[in-house]
């Protein structure tokens, strides 16, 4: 199964071994692009990318065929690309690398490892994505405040986040109406989130019932 298909670098390369190659690749890299779709939302552009680049890493691997000159020239190529594209999130990152790892072996001939890799990145992709995990981001909430200007803020609800939240952190104030009004924006982490509402009524009592609002926190992509 981890044996070369093409039995060596010094062995010439003939077409059925290119033509077959890059079948293995396409169908992987097809396979790939599959996963990475799993609840994830990809424009068509970067699927078709992880379809074409196992191909293309393949075929310029078989080219070169154990020249290191070449070899050398092909990564300084490659490292080149990094330089000349957007910064993607982790998820994508991963899929690029996976993608040229598979188009690597199958351009050295390990169809089978190439074919492991595969399945052994779809089956701990899909995995993780439907174990059940606690989803705390739900309870992350951005909670906006207005206050009278005459109200010190300084403490003022703590008695409240104690009751409700589990974590809250004071991020901003601004001065809003001329001046005549303070909003304070606030991180909170709820302990239950069927008691916003009572939160939100007790700060109402407390704020001369002007406006609240409390939202879901902006998710932030991680980059890599």
């Amino acid at each position: 199964m981890l044996e070369s298909f093409i039995m060596g670098t010094g062995t010439e390369i003939t077409m059925w071994h290119l033509a077959v190659c890059t079948a293995v690749s396409a169908g992987l890299g097809l396979c790939l692009a599959a996963v990475h779709s799993y609840k994830n939302t990809s424009s068509r552009s970067f699927l078709m990318t992880l379809i074409l680049l196992p191909v293309i890493v393949q075929v310029v691997i078989m080219l070169v065929n154990g020249n290191l000159g070449a070899g050398v020239a092909v990564m300084g190529a490659f490292s080149l690309v990094r330089f000349r594209s957007m910064p993607g999130s982790a998820r994508e990152i991963t899929s690029v690398f996976t993608a040229m790892a598979i188009g690597l072996a199958d351009g050295m001939g390990y169809l089978g490892a190439a074919a492991f890799l595969t399945a052994a990145a779809a089956g701990i992709t899909v995995l993780f994505l439907t174990l059940p995990v606690r989803e705390d981001r739900f309870l992350q909430k951005d909670l906006k405040i207005t206050i009278p200007e005459n109200l010190d803020y300084s403490g003022i609800f703590d008695d409240i986040f104690r009751q409700y939240t589990r974590n809250t952190q004071l991020v901003r104030v601004k001065t809003v109406n001329m001046g005549s009004l303070y909003e304070l924006e606030y991180e909170v982490l709820l302990k239950e989130q069927s008691e916003e509402k009572k939160m939100l009524d007790e700060i109402r009592c407390r704020n001369g019932n002007l406006t609240v609002s409390c939202g879901r926190r902006a998710e932030r992509e991680e980059m890599l």
